[in-house]
């Protein structure tokens, strides 16, 4: 009997432990991982997706729109995290733009071009848009997902934006 209940418990104290709903998750190499400054409010958001559009189509990349605000833990998890070493190879792949469009769901607006140029009724920050080298939306259907990036997975997130198949 004291093996039946001994197994399972040694089993359970095994397994690695998840922060408490609420707490903050560490990332490795980032101090303060729900904290960024990537989404300037005051930049021209318009005029940076044009220029990474423009070098997008000389090198053949696909350009990652991050559009959210640095007062959103989502978006500050994932704009630290595509910032950390382990994230090179998505920074290599794609030219990235962190638009400051605020949290236009909570009443907070900024840059509403943004989200219209692409057609997005944003219904949480961060919505990630993934644009060819013509500016079309290659993951429509996935983009506005992304609003829970800090309870996403390291490695689910590494995969999503490495997948080799458009979306």
């Amino acid at each position: 009997m004291t093996r039946l209940i001994a197994f399972p418990l040694a089993a359970f104290l095994l397994l690695p432990a998840a922060a408490p709903a609420g707490e903050a998750r560490p990332m490795a190499g980032v101090a303060e991982p729900y904290r960024t400054d990537a989404f300037d409010p005051d930049a021209d958001a318009m005029q940076a997706i044009d220029a990474a559009l423009a070098a997008a189509e000389g090198s053949g990349k696909h350009v990652l729109l991050v559009m959210g605000t640095n007062s959103c833990h989502d978006s500050a998890w994932l704009a630290n995290l595509i910032m950390t070493a382990r994230f090179a190879p998505v920074r290599a792949r794609y030219d990235i733009i962190f638009a400051d469009i605020g949290m236009p769901h909570a009443g907070l607006v900024r840059h509403p071009e943004v989200p219209k140029r692409f057609h997005f009724r944003i219904k949480g920050t961060p919505t990630v848009a993934i644009l060819d080298t013509g500016g079309h939306v290659l993951n429509r259907k996935t983009a506005p997902k992304w609003r829970n990036a800090a309870s996403r997975s390291d490695d689910e997130i590494y995969a999503e934006l490495m997948e080799e198949e458009e979306q």
